[in-house]
């Protein structure tokens, strides 16, 4: 079939890809640059989400995790495998057997794809891994391991796989409307299609609108993340304080990266840090870090526009799991995490079967 493929984030790659590998001849427009918005803007991690468990999402943790390991497997010059720290107060949200079934559920969920198993270290392993962290009523901390990448060179190596495979990529295209016939509307005048794949991200549902069509509503919750200097090779998985939410603090590229944050907005709004953000991520981080950071060692900062599922009351506990969507000759795609985009294009090859 002739297909169309709307958006170059990591979702509309590894679907354009995986058509074209089924025998399709596959077109993907994207409306600026490819890897440029959502999927560059992430946290750099490839995990299986260790905190989705909690919220009974493991279907998608065990299919996370397996993809974790074909991504390291397949572009080890891109990604690396990081240790991360929990560490545990007396005062921690979650106890140490709370962690300990989740953490040994993540690497059952793994299998013979896991990277490493977990392990419990007391306070003074804990403080030789990570110096600066707060030693006052520190229990210790487990030990497990995750997935680090370059989001987005990551995924400009996946358009070269498309591009492999026949894929016909075009940039600064963007699509102004569709059609259930399979006609879809350039700047240049309609072109046809035996399928649209709508996977534009944050802006899917916005193109059915303006298309006079039905979409679904999305969560649209921006990301922040801060960008600091160095304090350890480890990584840090940290519960916000008051908070059932985590945030990372992580080195990467010889910085530190403190994020995310999930602030509820519109489509039209900035996709910015603004300075509430920055606020709250620097107050976590001085509660378990010494010495602090102010606003003046902020080396950088970014944001981006995640696209979760809607139903849930806070931001935190929105799924992180995909849908498809079929009206006529169009399936959107919502949904999902950057770790499961490969996984997602199969489902969607096999949809489109």
């Amino acid at each position: 079939m002739k297909i169309a493929v709307v958006g170059g984030g990591i979702n509309g790659l590894s679907s354009a890809w995986q058509l074209a590998l089924a025998g399709h001849q596959v077109t993907l427009f994207e409306r600026d640059k490819l890897m440029q918005a959502t999927s560059a803007a992430s946290s750099k991690l490839l995990h299986g989400g260790l905190r989705y468990l909690e919220q009974g999402e493991f279907r998608l943790v065990h299919e996370a995790l397996q993809e974790r390991r074909w991504w390291l497997k397949k572009a080890p010059q891109l990604t690396r495998r990081l240790p991360i720290l929990y560490p545990i107060y007396r005062h921690s949200r979650r106890s140490r057997w709370q962690l300990k079934i989740g953490l040994w559920l993540y690497d059952a969920f793994a299998g013979k794809k896991g990277i490493g198993r977990h392990r419990w270290l007391n306070v003074a392993q804990t403080l030789r891994c990570s110096a600066a962290l707060n030693s006052e009523q520190l229990l210790g901390a487990y030990l497990f391991f995750d997935g680090q990448m370059d989001d987005q060179k990551l995924g400009l190596w996946m358009a070269g796989q498309c591009q492999k495979a026949g894929v016909t990529l075009c940039e600064d295209s963007p699509v102004l409307q569709v059609k259930t016939d399979g006609s879809l509307l350039l700047q240049q005048g309609w072109q046809q299609f035996d399928r649209i794949i709508n996977v534009a991200g944050p802006w899917s549902a916005a193109l059915l609108q303006q298309s006079d069509l039905a979409a679904t509503p999305l969560d649209l919750v921006r990301g922040s993340h801060l960008v600091l200097p160095p304090i350890s090779r480890y990584g840090h998985m940290l519960e916000v304080p008051g908070e059932a939410r985590i945030v990372f603090v992580l080195p990467y590229q010889g910085k530190t990266l403190l994020g995310t944050t999930e602030v509820r907005q519109q489509l039209e709004d900035p996709i910015v840090c603004s300075a509430a953000e920055r606020d709250y991520l620097l107050q976590v981080y001085n509660q378990y870090f010494q010495p602090g950071c102010e606003v003046a060692h902020i080396l950088d900062s970014f944001a981006g526009l995640r696209p979760l599922l809607s139903g849930s009351a806070t931001a935190h506990k929105a799924s992180r799991e995909y849908q498809f969507t079929s009206q006529g000759k169009i399936i959107t795609v919502s949904g999902g995490k950057w770790t499961t985009a490969r996984a997602l294009a199969q489902q969607l090859v096999k949809q489109l079967c």
